[in-house]
């Protein structure tokens, strides 16, 4: 409202006033003083900006971490909360499409996977996504999430839902010739399922 505010001031003076039109073309200070103030004005606006983009991705304690691996072509993932002394293993399991032949008619064809990715309501998610071979690219566009898969290197992405459902996505880097099928299925459950879920697997 104050640039709008300013600047509008600025150009009805400037219209009103041959006078003030004049002078404002010839001097220079003036020029320094409207190229100045709007400077000052967005790195106020912005410095409050990047310290809540910091507190939102560093102060947000997780409660569940679940590690994502891109393969040419499917997904690995990888619950390193849970480990299983049993298995001398943490749970993990690999999530492929769903083919043509084993399609129900329920089921939406290219986008659903043999294993789901569950997580628990209400609860802070955050995924490491990292890749074993070339670039993938871990996207949800229904939960407004998305990450790059680089081999050696792992991005995180944190979010918690709110509703249950299912949540379908694909890889979206273009990864090599069987690129589009690479579906994303994550299945979000009130937390009493999901430890079933985890007991059963």
């Amino acid at each position: 409202m104050f640039i709008l505010s300013f600047v509008g001031f600025i150009i009805i003076t400037i219209l009103k006033n041959s006078w003030v039109n004049k002078n404002l073309l010839e001097i220079q200070i003036v020029e320094r003083i409207w190229t100045v103030i709007p400077a000052i004005i967005l790195i106020q606006i912005a410095l409050p900006s990047l310290l809540l983009l910091y507190i939102l991705d560093e102060a947000i304690d997780r409660t569940l971490t679940i590690k994502a691996i891109g393969h040419q072509w499917y997904w690995s993932y990888e619950y390193s909360d849970f480990w299983f002394s049993n298995k001398n293993s943490f749970l993990e399991f690999d999530s492929y499409i769903v083919r043509e032949p084993d399609l129900q008619q329920n089921i939406f064809r290219l986008l659903e996977t043999d294993n789901h990715t569950v997580i628990p309501l209400k609860t802070h998610i955050r995924m490491l996504i990292s890749s074993a071979d070339v670039l993938h690219a871990w996207s949800l566009p229904s939960l407004g999430v998305k990450a790059d898969a680089v081999p050696g290197r792992i991005n995180q992405v944190k979010f918690i839902r709110q509703r249950p459902g299912l949540y379908y996505g694909q890889c979206s880097e273009i990864c090599g010739a069987n690129h589009r099928f690479m579906p994303i299925v994550l299945e979000s459950i009130n937390r009493k399922l999901f430890i079933n879920w985890v007991l059963l697997n």
